[in-house]
């Protein structure tokens, strides 16, 4: 059963989601501190970035059981291409 709270920080409202004691923190609400009419640009950048996507590749191989990182790595030189 997922539970959902709410906190206010520096004035934005952001949710976090509580599901079997794991927290898991609205990053939506977080990128409408920055820009609140265009959160979606600030997630677009966000997830362009190498440091970004290299974390989410480090998490995934850690917390995901079936994770496939042979698909992670396509992806990966797909978006990062001749940055890597």
């Amino acid at each position: 059963m997922i539970k959902c709270k709410r906190i206010e920080i520096h004035g934005t409202e952001v949710t976090i989601d509580v599901e079997n004691n794991n927290e898991y923190v609205s990053l939506t609400d977080i990128a409408r501190y920055k820009d609140p009419e265009r959160s979606d640009y600030i997630l677009q950048n966000w997830m362009r970035n190498r440091s970004t996507i290299e974390f989410i590749g480090l998490w995934e191989l850690f917390n995901n059981p079936i994770f496939n990182s042979i698909e992670f790595d396509g992806i990966k030189l797909d978006q990062l291409g001749a940055r890597l």
